[in-house]
Order: C-alpha cells, then sequence, then structure tokens
C-alpha cells in the first residue's frame, strides 16, 4: 500500500505541471514565447512523474496488468518528454537560430523526436488503461490522450494562438484528473463520508 500522502502529493503536482503548461500558454498568446514563460515550462515538467503516479495509484486496481503495462510505458516516454521539454525550452530557446537549427539538424533530433514518440505511444496506452478502468470520468481519458498528443507535437514548432488553446487543455484536463485523484484521497482517509466513492477493484487477474 502507498503512503497515505502519497496520491495528494502527487494530485498537487498534477495541479502545479498543468498551470506550468496553461499560465504560459496563455501569455503567449499575447506575447509569444518569451524567456519567463520558456523557464516556466522547463521547469514544471518535473511536477509530471509524482502527478502521473498518483493517477495510476488512484485507478490501479481496476485498471489491471494492462494498466501496470501502460503506465511503465509512461513513465519512460514521461521521463524522456521531460528532458525533450527542459532542453528545448532552458538550452535550445537560448541559442541563436542558425546554432539551434544546426543542433536540430545533428544526432540530436534523434533523441528528441524518438523520446517524443515514445510520450506519445504511453500517453495513448494510458489514456485506453483510464478509458477501460472507468474510474477516472471517460471525457478526462480521452482528453488526456488528444491534449497531450497535440502538445507533443506542437512543442518543436513555433507557437501560434492554437498552441496556446492547447496548453489550456493539458491544463485543465490535468486538474480535472488531479481533483478526482485528490477526493479519492479523501475518500480512503474518510471512508464513511457519503458521496465518496472508491474506486472497484477489478476481478482476480486484472484487465
Amino acid at each position: 500500500m502507498s503512503p497515505s500522502w502519497l496520491p495528494r502529493f502527487g494530485a498537487v503536482c498534477g495541479v502545479l505541471l498543468g498551470l506550468s503548461i496553461g499560465l504560459p500558454g496563455i501569455a503567449e498568446a499575447f506575447t509569444g514565447e518569451t524567456a519567463v514563460t520558456s523557464f516556466v515550462i522547463g521547469l514544471g515538467a518535473a511536477f509530471g512523474p509524482p502527478a502521473l503516479t498518483a493517477f495510476h495509484l488512484h485507478q490501479g486496481a481496476a485498471a489491471g496488468r494492462f494498466g501496470a503495462v501502460a503506465y511503465a510505458v509512461n513513465t519512460v516516454g514521461l521521463g524522456l518528454f521531460t528532458g525533450v521539454a527542459f532542453a528545448l525550452n532552458l538550452v535550445v530557446f537560448f541559442l541563436d537560430a542558425p546554432v539551434a537549427a544546426g543542433l536540430m539538424a545533428g544526432p540530436t533530433r534523434f533523441a528528441v523526436f524518438g523520446g517524443m514518440a515514445v510520450f506519445v505511444a504511453g500517453t495513448v496506452l494510458f489514456g485506453v488503461s483510464m478509458w477501460r478502468a472507468r474510474v477516472f470520468p471517460r471525457p478526462a481519458a480521452a482528453a488526456y490522450v488528444v491534449s497531450l498528443v497535440l502538445l507533443t507535437a506542437l512543442a518543436p514548432l513555433p507557437d501560434t494562438p492554437f498552441t496556446s488553446l492547447v496548453h489550456v487543455a493539458v491544463c485543465a484536463t490535468l486538474v480535472w484528473l488531479s481533483a478526482r485523484v485528490w477526493s479519492g484521497a479523501d475518500a480512503v482517509r474518510r471512508p464513511g463520508v457519503p458521496g465518496r466513492d472508491l474506486p472497484s477493484p477489478a476481478p482476480a487477474g486484472g484487465r
């Protein structure tokens, strides 16, 4: 059993991750990408792993073996994409345009796009596991996949108003999922509170 504080910690990290994506996205709709917004996005990615862990713990019993595999792939992909986000926002952004173009034209591009591909695969698998487990709302599971895949695809491209909309969508999705984790942790601490339902465990053998 996980420590009782871990789901709440992960939920807080999920909200912080969402805000670190959404608020810069709103600002960039008016100012374009700046050093401040890049700094926030680059460092905010560090909140991803604890948030993902909390999401998995919240639905783990219902998600079964498939959910565990999906979590593993998404965790590896998230680790790689965190490095990509950090590098793009806190390293490449501050390079002169010819230097940045030369960097991305070399072997670095294979690491960047390879990490993004693993993250997309893990995101899709974990989103499917949420859809199947039915612990999180299905619209939230769908939004998790669509918004994060779009965010990944747009990451190496110049910012546009659509990019800002995707940032806001990712923020809303992460806050939504985190709120469900927080309420689930509260139900564990106070199981007799009406209206607080715990996830139902899957039948023996998982899914």
